[in-house]
């Protein structure tokens, strides 16, 4: 067994703190990490407080993992120690089932299995996430990372990142494509970096008008005030695609009203109660509303390798393991652009 240490929470009211757990000895094709970043996603905050149900505790949280190759299993292929290495949502699957098998195993037909709050496959093991100092994981979940980039922005690329990639490339946006971002949070500001890279006009839709300059410096082209009913009138039937990222409730009748033809209501947000939908809305210009959830294997890959090429990181506040709770309450009153990031050097 491997020891580490941690921060967990040990139930849905204790603030997160020193803990102490072994990961599993390495198999023959698992790789050893040592992790030097850490992202926090605002799910981890959701589990550990258990605020959408079935929390396994004690809980180490962490699904944007970043860090250095220190150990491979003897028919690891695709690493070797010293490798700059990330670790997202997901460290299995069945493996067998259709998506697994078109390597989208986040619809996994079991289930994928989750970096933390969930079991390993042998249903036993409680699975614990990256505010560790190190993990343990198959290499088919493991993905490489280039050195070029600002590592600390990397880690939300892991789950921040893909989840906003991969609507946009299931879009087939690209160069000249009217695209709206609605939200500018975490999620949001990734997905105007990857608009505005992948060729597209990208408006940014906010209900907050001082986020009109940091639209802007994230390569917004245009900034709308979403509660202008002028401005918003006037853009109806002018997007091929808007990508809502609002996590609180709200109408979605507002964005599909936006669509031209065939256009795209891209949802990543995650609203508390159930949305309506008109469905007048949705015939007019034969406009469709797709859900998406983070990315397979090959795809995050795929957009780690964009990343570099293209320059992309996630902008980050980074942080020692010990100031946790007090970002977990900066976190619910959206006091960060746009993600804090652990350096996990301050629990080494």
């Amino acid at each position: 067994m491997i020891p580490v240490k941690a921060y967990a929470a040990q139930s849905p009211t204790s603030l997160l703190a020193p803990f102490h757990f072994d990961r599993r000895d390495l198999r023959e094709y698992d790789v050893l990490v040592d992790i030097l970043f850490s992202g926090i996603c605002h799910s981890d905050l959701h589990q550990a407080r258990d605020e959408w149900g079935g929390s396994l505790y004690p809980m180490v949280p962490g699904h944007e993992i970043v860090g250095k190759v220190i150990r491979t299993g003897e028919k690891v292929t695709k690493f070797k120690t010293g490798d700059t290495s990330g670790v997202g949502v997901m460290i299995d699957s069945c493996r067998v089932c259709n998506p697994c098998k078109s390597y989208m195993e986040q619809y996994c037909q079991e289930g994928m299995t989750g970096t933390y709050n969930g079991y390993e496959r042998d249903k036993v093991t409680i699975a614990q996430g990256g505010y560790s100092t190190q993990i343990v994981c198959d290499e088919r979940w493991v993905y490489q990372v280039s050195d070029k980039l600002n590592l600390a922005g990397v880690a939300p690329l892991l789950c921040a990142g893909i989840t906003t990639y991969s609507p946009l490339k299931y879009a087939n946006v690209a160069t000249g494509d009217k695209v709206a971002v609605a939200g500018l949070g975490g999620l949001g500001h990734m997905a105007v970096k990857f608009a505005v890279a992948m060729g597209a006009e990208v408006t940014m839709l906010s209900t907050s008008p001082s986020k009109a300059k940091d639209a802007r410096e994230l390569g917004a082209h245009h900034f709308v005030l979403s509660t202008d009913e002028g401005a918003m009138e006037k853009m109806k039937s002018s997007f091929d695609v808007v990508l809502d990222a609002v996590s609180g409730n709200h109408d979605y009748e507002i964005y599909l009203k936006l669509l031209n033809v065939s256009g795209k209501l891209l949802v990543v947000g995650l609203p508390k109660d159930e949305p309506k939908v008109n469905p007048f809305e949705l015939i007019k210009n034969r406009r469709s509303i797709i859900g998406s959830m983070i990315g397979g294997t090959v795809e995050t890959q795929e957009m780690l390798d964009f990343c570099a090429e293209k320059n992309i990181t996630a902008d980050v506040e980074v942080i020692p393991m010990q100031y946790i709770n007090e970002a977990y309450e900066r976190m619910l009153k959206n006091d960060v652009k746009y993600r804090f990031v652990i350096d996990m050097a301050s629990l080494k």
